[in-house]
């Protein structure tokens, strides 16, 4: 397993990608509305990326994948290609964003709920993203990637929901994915030991019934075997002496 240690230089041209991405969801929140398509929010996104940050949109072409974002509405847990189908109410849907400037990639998604969203639906978002950050906070050196996967998975089992397993984190810079692979589940202790200097995402898919998933025919889009609701929430997170920095988060979020 080779994994790159960022030296400074390269750990602030991080903090700007990763500002960056986060922008990008930002920019879109008003845009995730009952009867919008998301192939509209795909083109917003990208013209925003390519015209005001002067940067560019990863995944458009990476691995053949056709846009500039994944969208992943509902019962899909990742990959989700944009299309012309509307955004109706009571829908959830995962945007992932990542943006790749000046050599470096900085990659975050955050659920967003269409019009009137159900209280489970509503909850399923919110013990992911409490997952999340409690993953995140597991996060400095010397710790492990059990750590943090068994802090994801034990809040998430805890509310009765399942961890996906056939996804997962990974490592982060002058490549899109790179070691190490980060699961979001796991024991205590176990695992690589986190270095000052690592980036890493953090990206738990959390699914209403069981974590089982299935690839539809175009090849990308993940859904729940069981057509259960699923949630994602993802940050770039480096790894420091005694604790971490979030270099995806938005504003909402600094309360944390």
């Amino acid at each position: 397993m080779s994994i790159i240690i960022k030296n400074e230089v390269e750990i602030e041209k991080m903090r700007i990608v990763g500002r960056l991405a986060a922008d990008v969801l930002d920019m879109i929140a008003p845009y995730v509305v009952v009867g919008v398509t998301t192939n509209q929010l795909n083109d917003i996104c990208h013209n925003y990326i390519v015209d005001v940050q002067q940067a560019i949109p990863s995944p458009l072409d990476y691995r053949g994948f056709p846009k500039s974002i994944c969208t992943s509405v509902n019962h899909q847990v990742c990959h989700g290609i944009p299309s012309d189908k509307k955004l109706k109410s009571g829908d959830i849907i995962n945007i992932d964003v990542t943006v790749l400037k000046d050599g470096f990639h900085g990659d975050t998604s955050m659920m967003f709920f269409v019009g009137n969203v159900s209280p489970h639906a509503q909850r399923l978002c919110k013990i992911t993203h409490e997952a999340l950050f409690l993953g995140i906070e597991q996060i400095k050196a010397g710790s492990t990637l059990g750590d943090i996967g068994h802090a994801i998975q034990k809040h998430a089992e805890t509310n009765r929901y399942s961890v996906v397993r056939d996804f997962c984190g990974h490592g982060i810079g002058r490549d899109f994915h790179e070691e190490p692979q980060v699961l979001h589940y796991g024991k205590a202790g176990e695992g690589l030991v986190l270095e000052t200097g690592m980036i890493l995402t953090v990206e738990p898919m959390i699914n209403q019934g069981k974590h089982h998933t299935k690839s539809l025919g175009d090849g990308w889009t993940e859904v729940t075997k069981d057509h259960s609701l699923s949630a994602q929430y993802e940050h770039t997170i480096l790894v420091t002496e005694t604790s971490y920095e979030i270099l995806t988060l938005r504003a909402e979020e600094r309360a944390y």
